[in-house]
């Protein structure tokens, strides 16, 4: 019949207009997929035969196919806008229900979760606290807190030494037997090898105490100076002395009697004198030697044996083990003293550059993120094994201007081979220790405020000896590791070629951004930065199966087949374009044709009506 043909028609050309209509409608909609109608004749037949001269019955619709073609790319200023180039779908949770969308425009929600414009969660690869990816899909999330800081404990230091710089030395003149009255009236001058300007020192005023030279000496550029007062007492007659007191010239008591009674040797008049009720001064025996001192540096009164009092004007009163000689008041020449050097090799100084060859620092960071400052120095040393081809370094640490590592006393010895190659770092006879090679790991680190008192950080392990290297989890005091097994003394001007450490300060986050393989990257304001997890994507073998649910997203279906998951820009998924969005894949040019068309079409079919009633109405006006 004419009219049913006619009237297929019809309903095929409106079904055309709609979609076309909808495409146009969309062409502005970010991940929206085309779609195209598809036609299929009619045709009468019966169960075992097509019959003769088959007449078609009209058209139906046999499928609206949608087009999944790649649509253009376009950037954006969001950091979460995602674009996927080639294959594959965002995955999206609605509330249970797995969506996919093509539709990349993402944003955070209240709880931080990583969302569409729907509120639909996007799914991926979540990572743990130190930015490790994992196998685990889920929510993704955005930490928008504080990054809690993390303490150092490893320091990569990447170097060479300068293997031309010469070995320094330093003269230390000993001026033993001289007594303050000595200094008296005398001057000199400093003079420096290096071509700087001599330095005078003096006259000194009568009466000077051997504090004061030491003080006027050490003001001299590169010289350091002390002072102590010695009298060779001797133990054998210890046992002997009927009275021992001391004053402190111009304090009140005038004197403090020491108690002798069991005193036999220096040790224990050491330990009697310590133990008065006098704070300010204190005694010590070692080596031989009885250190009286006063903390203020006050002139000290000494008297035995109830013979006349002797004035002491240095800082430390010494008494030494040996056959007595009474009180030693030798007189010498100042001038003749100067003469008589006595060189000492490396007399290393932190704040005096002529000391060490080289030096370097960079920040570390306690366990509360606070800023400290860690310098190492290098200095050149003779070699041990002459004519072995090998130089040695002394390194000696510092933190905020105090040794660590035991190098207040004796620094690290680096050997270095013929080739100018690191052999081994050897600790000195401090608190130092030694890890794997090239490696000095520091254990008595305290972190100080800026007034020098503990600040409350982490501090020194309780059992130094038990720290190994690397450092494991979790991180328990304030022990690090210094790594210099890439260091090297080449024929080369000093360079540090490259110096890094594990810790930093907390931080805010600043910023984010998102790499072709999806991974999350959140940028932090102590310049950290780490992966918050990583975008999944997911592909189909038949996408065209898929079924459309609204919202520019599609669910899985059984034509469509079972997802193929995994991580961007892996297999056949497509990469990720950060901060662009996927645009509309339709033709906007083509679809106004095919609405043209489309209405041709449906007025074509409706002058078939048309003329099918022309003709039906002929036949009914028969007389």
């Amino acid at each position: 019949m004419a009219f049913n043909t006619g009237l297929s028609g019809l309903r095929a050309a409106s079904v055309d207009l709609d979609v076309t209509g909808n495409n146009i409608a969309n062409a502005s909609t970010v991940g929206f997929k085309g779609s195209k109608v598809q036609f299929g004749d009619l045709y009468a037949n019966g169960f075992l035969s097509g019959g003769t001269n088959p007449i078609g019955d009209g058209v139906r619709v046999q499928d609206v196919k949608q087009s999944f073609g790649q649509g253009n790319i376009s950037f954006t200023d969001s950091g979460l806008d995602m674009a996927i180039s080639g294959d594959g779908f965002f995955i999206l949770s609605n509330n249970g229900e797995t969506r996919y969308s093509r539709a990349g425009q993402f944003g955070i929600d209240k709880d931080g979760f990583v969302v569409n414009n729907q509120n639909m969660k996007v799914q991926g690869y979540t990572a743990d606290d130190d930015g490790n990816l994992s196998g685990v899909r889920g929510d993704l999330a955005i930490e928008t807190g504080n990054l809690a800081p993390r303490r150092t404990t490893n320091l990569v230091t990447d170097l060479n030494l300068d293997s031309r710089q010469p070995v320094l030395a330093s003269t230390v003149r000993n001026w033993n037997g001289l007594a303050p009255a000595d200094f008296e009236n005398q001057s000199f001058a400093f003079q420096y090898s290096d071509g700087s300007p001599d330095y005078p020192v003096g006259p000194f005023a009568s009466g000077v105490s051997a504090r004061s030279v030491a003080e006027e000496l050490a003001a001299a550029p590169g010289v350091s100076a002390s002072a102590s007062t010695s009298a060779n007492l001797g133990s054998p007659v210890i046992t002997d002395f009927e009275s021992f007191t001391l004053e402190v010239v111009g304090d009140t008591p005038p004197e403090r009697a020491i108690d002798l009674t069991g005193v036999t040797d220096l040790s224990e008049l050491a330990a009697r004198i310590d133990s008065i009720d006098d704070t300010s001064i204190s005694a010590s025996y070692t080596g031989g030697e009885l250190r009286i001192q006063h903390s203020g540096g006050e002139t000290l009164r000494v008297s035995y044996d109830n013979g006349a009092p002797v004035d002491y004007p240095g800082t430390v009163f010494v008494i030494t083990d040996g056959d007595v000689a009474g009180l030693d008041n030798a007189s010498a020449d100042i001038n003749n003293a100067f003469n008589v050097p006595v060189d000492k090799i490396n007399a290393f100084n932190p704040i005096d550059q002529r000391t060490y060859n080289h030096a370097t620092s960079t920040k570390i960071y306690d366990s509360l993120g606070n800023t400290h400052e860690m310098t190492q120095f290098f200095v050149k040393e003779p070699s041990s094994r002459t004519g072995v081809g090998e130089s040695q370094w002394s390194i000696y640490l510092q933190v905020d201007g105090e040794f660590v590592g035991g190098t207040g006393n004796s620094p690290y010895t680096a050997t270095f081979n013929q080739d100018g190659q690191l052999e081994s770092i050897s600790a000195g006879n401090g608190a130092g220790r030694v890890g794997n090679t090239g490696e000095i790991i520091v254990t008595d680190w305290v972190p100080k405020d800026p007034n020098g008192e503990p600040n409350g950080a982490a501090g020194v392990p309780l059992n130094p000896d038990d720290v190994v290297s690397p450092i494991p989890e979790p991180l328990q005091s304030s022990a690090f590791v210094i790594d210099l097994s890439s260091a090297t003394q080449y024929g080369a001007s000093f360079g540090v070629n490259d110096q890094r450490q594990n810790g930093y300060t907390t931080g805010r986050l600043s910023g984010l951004d998102v790499s072709g393989e999806g991974v999350i990257f959140a940028r932090y304001t102590n310049g950290q930065s780490k992966s918050l997890g990583q975008v999944a994507l997911a592909a189909f073998n038949n996408t065209n199966g898929l079924s459309p649910v609204g919202d520019t997203t599609w669910v899985e279906s059984f034509e469509s087949g079972q997802p193929v998951i995994g991580a961007p820009d892996t297999g056949t998924l497509g990469s990720i374009k950060a901060s662009s969005v996927e645009e509309s894949n339709v033709d906007l040019s083509a679809e106004l044709v095919n609405l043209i068309i489309a209405q041709r079409n449906y007025q074509a079919n409706a002058k078939t009506i048309e003329t099918s009633d022309a003709v039906t109405q002929t036949i009914i006006n028969l007389r």
